[in-house]
């Protein structure tokens, strides 16, 4: 520790000392006493308010100017046009009389097909067409045909469609039929057509 430090709090230590034994021995009530004692009262002035600051001017009057009508003003309102309506009442338009369409013509009525028919009695073999040949041959047999008869009743084409087993036997019935047979052509919706046949043709000698 420094010796200020030691010399500072010996001092204090002191001073607690004296005051210690000052309210001990009533030293301080006394001394207390002789302080009041000394006062005295002092009457303490007051200052004045300052004076009313004076009141502001009355407000200067506005001079007001004299009324002044405003001028008058004479505005032309324009009529406005007439507008007329006029309401139409249309009359329904009578009726009229429409006269019924006519009946559709009848359609024409469907004629069956028909077939053709021999015409004449060319259209059948003798022992006359037998080929010579054939005859001094002995042949004979069935040959089958097939032609066809065209729009006017001939015969357009001839096939052998089964022989009789004799080519002359087979190529003399086709000759014939084209050369010879004539028909009534046939029929559909009644207009010629052409058409096919298959016959059988039989070749044999009579005693």
């Amino acid at each position: 520790m420094s010796r200020n430090r030691m010399i500072a709090l010996g001092i204090a230590a002191v001073v607690h000392v004296l005051i210690g034994y000052l309210f001990i021995t009533g030293l301080a009530v006394n001394a207390i006493k002789i302080a009041l004692n000394k006062i005295e009262a002092v009457n303490v002035k007051e200052e004045a308010p300052p004076p009313d600051e004076p009141p502001p001017p009355p407000p200067k009057e506005m001079e007001i100017p004299p009324y002044v009508p405003p001028p008058e003003v004479s505005i032309q309102s324009e009529s406005a046009p007439t507008i007329t309506t006029q309401t139409t009442i249309s009359q329904p338009e009578p009726p009229r009389y429409v006269a019924p369409a006519p009946p559709a013509p009848p359609a024409p009525p469907s004629v069956a097909p028909t077939a053709a028919t021999a015409k004449g009695r060319g259209n059948v073999f003798s022992d006359d067409d037998f080929p010579d040949a054939s005859r001094r041959a002995e042949e004979a047999g069935v040959t089958r045909v097939s032609y066809t008869i065209d729009e006017t009743g001939k015969v357009s084409e001839c096939t052998v469609t089964q022989s009789s087993g004799f080519a002359r036997l087979d190529d003399a019935t086709c000759k014939i039929i084209m050369r010879r047979f004539r028909f009534n052509p046939a029929t559909r919706d009644g207009r010629p057509v052409a058409e096919r046949k298959t016959q059988p043709v039989r070749g044999q000698l009579k005693n």
